[in-house]
């Protein structure tokens, strides 16, 4: 497949005297710029038909640059006929909705059954895009919707989206406590100090903004609605614990469940049924963006599963 070059031309005025790397960075927004400082060491930039490998060069305005992103194609990566739970459909994008305990993208003890390897199986070129057009993921055991690109365009446009905070994803979610209100967390996440698996909250982190308002109260635990603002490994896991509301059925954040005392005055069943839900209680029922070609305002929503329907169930019986 022949490789495409993504063009522009340098505007005179707001970029001239920078270097390349900070021009590429405003030029191609859709692109971190570590990625596009590898594509020029990769001789993988052209500046009016030249080939320039140094991030430092001065760029004096009008010039003519392209760039040659390279992708590693997941030719590791098996395809496999699995069935897809497909919400919409068209030539540039796909929309799904993804079941509880379904793997986004092969890694440590994933290698096969996930989204990508159903991907390749389904959609012969889509190998040849970056991540196979999975745009955002979803953890293993959260449920609902996610939105995959066909196209390279339509990737290139939906990652920018993303980017700018142009896709509106919201979450049902049930955490531990009675919540009083909703509110906003702003607080930046990174990698965990000495958990390598896990994430947190750290001054040094990547500003993380995440959006919830209560939709039932229950005596133990909280129904909430949660919109995300950026969109970190783990954020909405992160974020509830940050506040001392954990997601219920979280393993890696969950913290203690405490209903030792009241074991002996509420109903077992149902209190055991909570302790032991075998999944973060996370749903992403709402999706919403511009779509890639028409520009019009699309969106779905889908409900619950029934999981987490029945654990609804149980909090009220409590």
């Amino acid at each position: 497949m022949k490789q495409e070059a993504l063009t522009a031309v340098v505007s005179c005025l707001s970029l001239s005297g920078k270097r390349l790397d900070q021009v590429l960075s405003k030029m191609f927004s859709e692109y971190s710029r570590s990625y596009l400082k590898k594509l020029i060491l990769k001789n993988k930039v052209v500046i009016d038909s030249d080939i320039v490998n140094r991030p430092d060069k001065t760029i004096l305005g009008g010039e003519i640059i392209s760039i040659y992103p390279y992708f590693t194609i997941a030719t590791q990566n098996l395809p496999e006929n699995i069935d897809l739970d497909i919400v919409y459909e068209d030539n540039e994008i796909l929309v799904i909705n993804k079941p509880a305990g379904f793997v986004v993208h092969p890694g440590s003890g994933n290698n096969t059954g996930t989204l990508l390897n159903a991907l390749l199986y389904r959609y012969k070129d889509i190998k040849n895009l970056p991540r196979s057009g999975i745009v955002h993921r979803l953890d293993k055991n959260t449920s609902g919707l996610m939105v995959v690109a066909k196209t390279m365009f339509s990737y290139n446009y939906l990652v920018a989206l993303l980017k700018k905070r142009n896709i509106c994803r919201e979450y049902q979610g049930i955490v531990k406590g009675n919540m009083i209100s909703g509110g906003t967390i702003d607080a930046p996440i990174q990698r965990h100090l000495y958990k390598r698996t896990c994430m947190m909250v750290h001054n040094l982190g990547k500003r993380s903004v995440t959006h919830y308002k209560i939709i039932h109260r229950f005596k133990f635990h909280t129904h909430i609605q949660i919109r995300l603002d950026t969109g970190r490994t783990h954020q909405i896991r992160v974020h509830m614990l940050h506040i001392g509301h954990p997601l219920i059925g979280d393993s890696l954040y969950g913290g203690l469940n405490r209903f030792s005392q009241f074991v002996n005055h509420k109903p077992c069943n149902y209190i055991s049924q909570v302790i032991k839900f075998p999944r973060q209680a996370l749903h992403a029922g709402y999706i919403s963006f511009r779509h890639p070609i028409t520009r019009n305002l699309i969106s779905w929503t889908i409900p619950l599963p029934k999981d987490i329907k029945n654990l609804l169930l149980c909090l009220s019986k409590i």
